[in-house]
């Protein structure tokens, strides 16, 4: 068994495929219509309406590069590992540095942060393990 073909490793794709849709769900209407997201988020207004713009437009490029991660973990290590980085990233910059009302943002990476990393952990246990000449 190759790592591109365990379970942990199809998996991990397949939930960072997942987030990435997510988080186009989230970012397109945001990038077309940033009020109305925000009205329905129960948010308060921002202004102007270029910066919530722009924080989709950064949400949507970013996800571009969780992209290789998920397609092969084995060729693309390091922006799998900076996927889940990212995540983490996301979960502490909105729970610990802004006020509660935006805390389901954080809460929203934490669905994606928890199982990427055990999934993440397990398939680069099967890597290591398949390096060193063991089965996996």
């Amino acid at each position: 068994m190759t790592i591109a073909r365990s379970k942990a490793a199809i998996w991990f794709g397949r939930v960072v495929w997942l987030g990435i849709l997510a988080n186009f769900a989230l970012a397109i209407p945001s990038l077309f219509a940033p009020d109305r997201i925000i009205a329905m988020a129960n948010l308060p207004p921002a202004t102007p309406l270029m910066w919530p713009r722009f924080a989709a437009w950064l949400l949507i490029l970013l996800s571009l590069f969780y992209m290789p991660g998920a397609m092969d973990l084995d060729k693309y290590r390091v922006p799998a590992k900076l996927s889940v980085f990212s995540r983490l990233a996301g979960v502490v910059f909105f729970w610990l540095t802004q006020p509660p009302e935006y805390r389901l943002f954080g809460t929203f990476d934490f669905v994606f942060l928890v199982p990427e990393t055990i999934l993440l952990t397990i398939a680069l246990r099967q890597i290591r393990a398949i390096e060193k000449g063991g089965l996996a």
